[in-house]
């Protein structure tokens, strides 16, 4: 009868369904033969017949050298000294391929004398995997900056490395073998033993736990993972653990940071449209108090009360402040003693006030000690901000454009943190930014009837005419502030008959936003003259920006749109520095209908950035198309984005425009259809040229292209002789033959490309020559015995105006002849 197997108890045992738990021998693959002394196979192991395929009925009796890829045999001799044969051995697999084997091999010695050789078997590549992997192991705990623990099942330290000895301020010695519990401060370890538990349990890791360091004076954070066999049964824990103590405090200045940058904001918007003394110097209190302080003052000069000029820094000793703007968290007579809005407060010598008055130097009085002693034991005020609990003191300077309107003066009371450096920073910017607002308001009156004037004198006073092209303009000062503004426009005649438009916006208001914009336009018609095309006059623009800025500290910061039109091709090419795109009403190529769509130009950077470059887009125009440039106080509506505004525009001028609309009347349309929708009282101005692009009648230009040879050069000749007779300009035949002549010649000695010449007769006669060389001439004066170098100053003084402009492949070289009964 067979009995079944019972339990310690007697019950019936339950078969272990777990999977079978797997060591690192079954990583390895260690496979055990046994040789005779001759090297015949006498015990040959499944591991071994696993490793090389061949099973034991196939190896034991046969030599070893049946196996070896070259048949020759290995003695498995000891080095003297040493008990163990070790080495590399390499065996055929019953596939053909050899194995590379680490073996260990041993001289044993049996019954009778018999000797025997033990040899072990591993392959090597597995052995330099696990190897690897313990090096790995070894390296993360001797090199990584974290520090690392491994944990046992009953979740002791087993092994620590140097940086958490550092981290826990104990030896590694003295873990090892105790748990969380034995080693760290109790809250934290019952935490962390606890996890421990949890992660063996369920074989989920815990990650980024932040605790307080075991000394208490910092944050770590620990994380937590399981442990397992090769077969996933949890053997332990591992711990991982940052100091994150410095990224926590970064965090806080970080966040310091951002609330300061938000009072900042708070504060420039706040004061942002006010121009008054009075409500300016109250806000500013009331944006302080208690964000940044629990009281709050603002004292300004008597002068600046007034709207008078302040007196010199030197004379500021003697002169009497008006306490404008207060505010506290409290009240009460304490509140009263100290803060009361308008009051004369006189000169104040031998105080702090009057320093830093007179210095332009901001003052901490960071204890209540240095707080009495700047404003002085007899004064009152210090037994009123004993009595509130003030314990500190910010006094800094309301200073603008180098001269000081007053002081800002802020405190802290209770328990709240004692002012330091930083906040000392902070109430000088707000103090800067509030000086820039009272100074405005003092300047407000004085400027306003200026500023209008200058600005009217900086824009253009008449348009120059210009074959084929009309052009009408509008500009409207804003309705409120300094109603001056940075917007402008111009309209340049080039040589050729072509033109540009230009529009801009320099950022402000006032007497700088104009002074601004008339070194811009000055600029920008200097640069046009030179031939630029419109992305290099915007990059040249940029360029001059340091120059035109007025200071260092204020920057110049400005858009604007350049457009060049050639009423002889119908080619428009346009780049933007950050402005609004120009938008071009003209019929639809497919519906005929008329349409007006805003220009797909690539936006750019404003002037003013360093480090950028403009990118240009040229565009065929429809004869009679309407080109509007403009600036944003046009469209700008505080409710909706720009883009509306833009799209507003365009339906406008589908709208109201056509082929025969005056120019005059579109203006008048734009302006009536828009501004209202800005609200009354507008504060931006309103700049915009509406362009009706024609052409030159085709008759009175003619182009031809030539190959660069020699012989061509007297085809160029006739050709021109031929046009001047057809314009009936016979008197201008000799001059221009010579001078078209000599740019032909130099174009077919230096080109390898064809030349082209183009003849367009409007006010004066326009002949150009084009080649592809990119590289403009350059004029010198050439010497008595020189053949050549004679050309450029010949054409220079024989014609009204030349000059050489850059194109998308090659250059350009012209020359304008006055026509006879022409303007010139």
């Amino acid at each position: 009868m067979r009995t079944e197997p019972t339990g310690p108890r007697g019950e019936e045992e339950v078969p272990d369904r777990r999977p079978a738990r797997r060591s690192l021998l079954d990583v390895l693959r260690v496979g055990t033969i046994l040789l005779t002394v001759d090297g015949d196979i006498v015990v040959w192991s499944p591991m071994a017949e696993e490793i090389l395929g061949w099973p034991d009925d196939h190896a034991v009796g046969r030599p070893l050298t049946d196996f070896t890829p070259d048949g020759r045999a290995c003695a498995f001799e000891p080095a003297p000294g040493e008990r163990h044969w070790r080495g590399t051995l390499s065996l055929r697999h019953r596939d053909g391929h050899p194995v590379e084997l680490a073996c260990r091999a041993t001289h044993l010695t049996g019954a009778a004398d018999s000797r025997f050789i033990l040899a072990n078997l591993v392959e090597t590549s597995r052995m330099a995997a696990v190897e690897q992997d313990l090096a790995a192991v070894d390296a993360l705990f001797t090199a990584s900056p974290l520090g690392v623990a491994l944990f046992d099942a009953e979740q002791r330290y087993t092994r620590v490395n140097d940086a958490l000895s550092r981290l826990h301020g104990m030896p590694a010695e003295s873990v090892l073998g105790r748990t969380v519990l034995e080693v760290l401060p109790p809250p934290m370890a019952q935490e962390i033993h606890r996890l421990q538990r949890e992660v063996l349990r369920s074989g989920h890791s815990v990650t980024d736990l932040v605790t307080s360091s075991p000394d208490g004076r910092g944050a770590q954070s620990v994380s937590l993972g399981p442990l397992t066999d090769r077969s996933g049964q949890p053997i332990g824990v591992s711990c991982v653990v940052l100091d994150i103590t410095e990224r926590r405090e970064a965090m806080a200045r970080t966040e310091r940071a951002r609330q300061r940058l938000a009072l900042l904001d708070d504060v420039g918007t706040a004061l942002g449209d006010l121009l008054e003394v009075r409500p300016i110097a109250q806000t500013l209190c009331d944006s302080l108090v208690p964000r940044f302080g629990d009281f709050a003052s603002v004292e300004i000069l008597k002068s600046v009360v007034r709207g008078e000029e302040p007196p010199p820094i030197g004379e500021l000793g003697d002169v009497a402040l008006v306490q404008l703007g207060t505010a506290a968290k409290e009240e009460g007579p304490a509140v009263d003693a100290i803060f009361e809005p308008g009051r004369d407060l006189g000169a104040q010598p031998g105080t702090v006030f009057e320093t830093v008055l007179t210095t332009g130097v901001p003052h901490l009085a960071a204890t209540p000690q240095e707080l009495a002693a700047g404003v002085g034991p007899g004064d009152p005020r210090v037994a009123a901000a004993r009595e509130l609990g003030i314990h500190c003191l910010l006094t800094v300077p309301l200073r603008a454009r180098g001269t000081v309107l007053g002081l800002l003066a802020v405190s802290r009371s209770g328990q709240r943190i004692a002012f330091d450096r930083d906040d000392l920073a902070l109430a000088m910017e707000l103090a800067n930014r509030a000086a820039i607002s009272l100074d405005n308001a003092r300047l407000y009156v004085r400027e306003r009837e200026g500023a209008l004037m200058l600005q009217r004198s900086l824009l253009p006073q008449w348009l120059p005419d210009v074959a084929g092209v009309d052009v009408s303009h509008r500009y409207l000062p804003s309705a409120t502030g300094t109603e001056i503004g940075g917007d402008w426009f111009d309209v340049i005649p080039l040589a050729g008959g072509r033109v540009a438009f230009v529009v801009g916006d320099a950022t402000g208001h006032g007497l700088r936003a104009a002074t601004v914009m008339g070194r811009l336009r000055t600029a920008a018609r200097t640069l046009a003259g030179l031939e630029l095309a419109p992305a290099e006059v915007l990059g040249r623009l940029n360029d001059l920006g340091a120059d035109i800025a007025q200071h260092p500290d204020d920057p110049l910061l400005a858009t604007c749109v350049y457009a060049a039109y050639d009423p002889a091709t119908g080619i428009c090419a346009l780049a933007t520095a950050g402005h609004l795109p120009p938008v071009l009403a003209g019929p639809d190529p497919v519906t005929g209908r008329w349409t007006a769509t805003p220009l797909e130009l690539a936006p750019g950077t404003p002037l003013g950035m360093e480090g950028i470059s403009f990118e240009e887009r040229r565009i065929e125009i429809p004869e009679g198309s309407l080109l509007v440039l403009y600036t944003d106080g046009l469209i700008e509506n505080r409710e909706e984005d720009l883009t509306d505004g833009i799209d507003r525009l365009c339906a406008l001028l589908a709208r109201t425009t056509g082929p025969a609309t005056p120019l005059e009347k579109v203006c008048d349309d734009v302006i009536a259809g828009l501004r209202p929708r800005a609200g009354e009282g507008t504060s931006d101005d309103i700049a915009l040229l509406a362009a009706r692009l024609g052409r030159v009648p085709g008759e009175r230009v003619a182009s031809w292209i030539f190959p660069a040879e020699r012989a061509m050069v007297r085809r160029a000749r006739q050709a021109v002789t031929g046009t001047l007779r057809d314009w009936g300009l016979n008197a201008l035949t000799e001059t221009a033959r010579l001078l078209v002549s000599e740019l032909v010649t130099n174009a077919v000695r230096h080109a390898h490309g064809p030349v082209e010449v183009r003849m367009a007769l409007g006010c004066s006669l326009l002949i150009e020559v084009t080649d592809p060389i990119p590289d403009p001439p350059r004029e010198r004066v050439p010497g008595p015995d020189d053949e050549g170098g004679r050309g450029l100053p010949l054409v220079a003084r024989e014609s009204r105006s030349w000059g050489t402009r850059r194109r998308p492949v090659g250059k350009t070289v012209w020359f304008e002849l006055d026509v006879p009964g022409g303007p010139g």
